[in-house]
């Protein structure tokens, strides 16, 4: 078997990368990024083998993805290419319709094209977000597989035209798609302009923590490993033409969400003494608290209030439910991040010694 991951370089497809690798490590996987901003080849670098292959390119560059499929007998396409920053789609929305949109027509339509010409199946699995369901009130029940679609942003109405597409596909041509929806996603190697890792980053480095408006806006949080098992559980058991959403269970405030990570940084400092030479710029190395660091700032525009996803189906059809606790999945990501920060101040130390020495001969 032969999985073609889109925007495997990324901070979801990285995960699943991973997972997919040391589960099944005698299935082939072919990796196609752009290596924009949001994806990063130092990812994956450690992995590449002759049972898993880095190509870059664009989902909009239709003569590739087609040579990709043909070239290497793709049986399963795991789609996780997307511009997904919200605020970057309020200002930029363009680039959201032509990746978004464009590129997974591209994609749609070479998978159909090669299924038909080798008269073979080719599981097409699209990786989708639950921003499509729009904003729920604190009362509202959760977002089942049934809500309707109402995006409230350029990025959350172009990920919606695209699930639309895969459902067409589907019923139109025959291809044998899934689609799933998940919650916010959390954990190692995510892109530091989202919430969490900017919050760690800002701690350690003693920034001021930037939280929207009044800081209530409520969140499902997802572990990104769970959401791995998950779209495992899918690929394996899920039903041709079915959507599933993946909820964390894990419903949290922003701003009580910056004050449990302001508290789990500060006990793993107490933990590890070493931590406060360091990052002598944390607020946790001294008698200053992180909370303190805390800054109200103009609320996003469009803002969603509230996502919320009822997992019902997954967990009663395919046996998925997940593991991570909020504190366990924050602790593990945190001290992901503290280790990459160390490892950037070693390098850097490194580097300016070698310098320092080289200015001296």
């Amino acid at each position: 078997m032969t999985l073609l991951i889109t925007g495997g370089a990324g901070f979801i497809g990285t995960n699943f990368v991973r997972y997919w690798q040391k589960h099944y490590p005698q299935e082939r996987i072919i990796i196609l990024d752009a290596l924009t901003y949001a994806g990063n080849y130092q990812n994956i670098a450690d992995l590449v083998c002759d049972n898993l292959l880095f190509i870059k390119g664009c989902i909009t560059d239709s003569d590739l993805v087609l040579n990709v499929l043909n070239q290497y007998q793709v049986s399963k396409v795991i789609h996780f290419a997307a511009e997904s920053h919200v605020d970057r789609s309020i200002l930029e929305p363009d680039i959201f319709i032509k990746t978004n949109i464009l590129g997974t027509h591209t994609l749609l339509k070479a998978v159909l094209s090669v299924m038909a010409a080798k008269n073979n199946k080719i599981h097409f699995h699209h990786i989708s977000t639950d921003e499509v369901y729009g904003s729920l009130n604190e009362s509202d029940p959760e977002f089942t597989e049934l809500s309707r679609f109402e995006p409230n942003s350029p990025y959350s109405a172009s990920k919606a035209a695209s699930d639309h597409f895969v459902r067409a596909y589907n019923v139109t041509y025959g291809l044998p798609i899934t689609i799933s929806h998940c919650s916010n996603n959390y954990g190692p190697f995510q892109n530091q302009e989202k919430m969490i890792p900017l919050i760690i980053n800002n701690i350690l480095e003693g920034l001021p923590l930037p939280i929207y408006g009044n800081g209530q806006n409520i969140r499902d949080w997802l572990y990104v490993e769970d959401h791995c098992v998950a779209i495992d559980k899918i690929l394996s058991k899920g039903k041709i033409g079915e959507t599933y959403n993946i909820g964390g269970g894990t419903e949290i405030n922003n701003l009580d969400l910056v004050h449990n990570i302001c508290t789990l940084i500060e006990q793993i400092f107490i933990e590890n003494s070493d931590f406060k030479k360091i990052f002598p710029k944390a607020p946790c190395s001294t008698s200053k608290k992180n909370k303190n660091l805390i800054t109200f700032v103009t609320d996003r525009k469009g803002h969603d209030f509230r996502y919320a996803i009822n997992g019902s189906k997954i967990k009663n059809k395919l046996g998925f439910f997940a593991t991570y606790s909020l504190e366990d999945g924050l602790k593990n990501t945190i001290q992901w991040f503290i280790e990459q920060k160390i490892k950037e101040k070693v390098s850097k130390d490194a580097i300016e010694m070698t310098n320092a020495t080289m200015e001296k001969i």
